[in-house]
């Protein structure tokens, strides 16, 4: 009995899913408690292994039933779980909840945290996120930016600041929902990608953490948080170019990249590749025309036919003809015999950073949201910092 429960203790120690690592064994069985059950109340407990965890971590694991994952999520894709089971996700949080744990659970690359709230958290952002990510509709634009003038002030050294007294959510609704505000505004699809997790993470922390909301609330009245600094502050990367995520592997939630594989078209401002969200049920957000999301296919399609629309103004500057790739998309997409050979191309692994050769438009790694839970949160704000956290970065 004692060399069974070591050896699952020893296996679940290197399977992916979701992990909760415990500061002692008296905590580790209130997790595998607390874990159980929050998995139950999403009614997939029979869907789903849990154990407790041994040795210098102690806590509790879950992963996808081996029949269950390889009927609905053969090769880690996920991309088809909403559909095989029904799930209402798009009017339901409940089975937005239950697609975005699926999928966790299916992970090759364990979900770690110190305890079941800040999962409960870490799945409410993501919720967050989709739900707002389909609301957002923009103007493509990499050369200008705007936003609503009774929320927002912009300084060059500072960057787009909320004004004082005006809700961080309400902001950013404004900014990017037309129907918060009534019109769409100037947005590269990257920065989009920053406003709409910032949401996600500031509507959590209203209940969550009001502590580091207020604080999340000075920072961007202080100074707009961007680019690297943005990654490093709220989100934390999973898989990597050594180790890639399977091509199909998505949870509800995810920020990512898909790569434009083409050198020449790649020069064009804008599309050196596209950053969206994973929405669920096979989709991907269109931050430019809201009411069509992207499959994957139809993602690869349309980057691989930039290089299509590439074409040079008179000043020599590399530009993009849109309706040449729009027209080349939707012939590529009435020809299965032709859309099979784009995705045979495109539906691979990126290159590295830099090489154009045999890669595709996958990107080997997704982001998530760091911890955001008082004690443990690993979210670092650059102009109002918290007190440090002993917890460690996990995926």
């Amino acid at each position: 009995m004692f060399m069974r429960l070591l050896q699952q203790a020893l296996v679940s120690q290197h399977r992916g899913g979701i992990r909760i690592e415990s500061p002692d064994f008296h905590h580790a069985g209130i997790a595998l408690h607390e874990l159980t059950q929050f998995l139950a109340q999403a009614g997939l407990r029979q869907a789903a292994n849990c154990s407790g965890l041994t040795g210098a971590s102690p806590g509790a694991h879950a992963w996808l039933h081996h029949a269950f994952a390889r009927a609905y999520a053969p090769d880690h894709d996920t991309t088809q779980f909403a559909r095989q089971l029904g799930l209402r996700t798009e009017t339901h949080d409940g089975d937005l909840d239950c697609e975005i744990l699926l999928a966790m659970l299916a992970s090759p690359v364990a979900f770690t945290f110190p305890d079941v709230a800040e999962l409960q958290s870490a799945v409410r952002i993501r919720r967050y996120i989709v739900q707002a990510a389909r609301k957002t509709a923009l103007a493509f634009d990499t050369e200008h930016a705007e936003r609503p003038d009774d929320y927002w002030t912009y300084d060059e050294a500072r960057g787009f600041t909320v004004l004082p007294g005006r809700s961080l959510v309400q902001g950013l609704q404004k900014a990017t929902q037309p129907d918060a505000s009534g019109q769409r505004y100037a947005f590269s699809c990257y920065r989009a990608t920053e406003y709409v997790t910032v949401l996600g993470i500031a509507q959590e922390l209203q209940h969550a953490n009001p502590e580091l909301g207020r604080r999340l609330q000075r920072q961007w009245e202080t100074r707009a948080v961007m680019s690297g600094r943005f990654h490093e502050a709220f989100l934390h990367e999973y898989g990597s170019m050594d180790a890639p995520l399977p091509q199909r592997f998505y949870v509800p939630g995810d920020r990512l990249w898909f790569r434009n594989p083409d050198a020449a078209s790649s020069d064009v401002e804008g599309f050196e590749g596209s950053w969206v969200f994973y929405l669920g049920n096979g989709l991907f957000n269109n931050f430019w025309e809201r009411g069509r999301p992207y499959t994957l296919t139809s993602k690869c399609v349309e980057i691989f036919h930039w290089r299509h629309g590439l074409f040079r103004d008179d000043a020599g500057t590399p530009r993009m003809d849109e309706a040449i790739v729009q027209d080349r998309v939707r012939q590529t997409l009435a020809d299965p015999a032709a859309t099979a050979a784009v995705l045979s191309r495109m539906a691979r692994i990126r290159d590295p950073q830099g090489v154009y050769a045999e890669g595709g438009c996958i990107d080997a790694t997704r982001e998530r949201v760091r911890w955001v839970r008082p004690g443990h949160s690993d979210i670092a704000l650059p102009e109002c910092p918290g007190p440090d956290t002993s917890w460690a970065i996990a995926a």
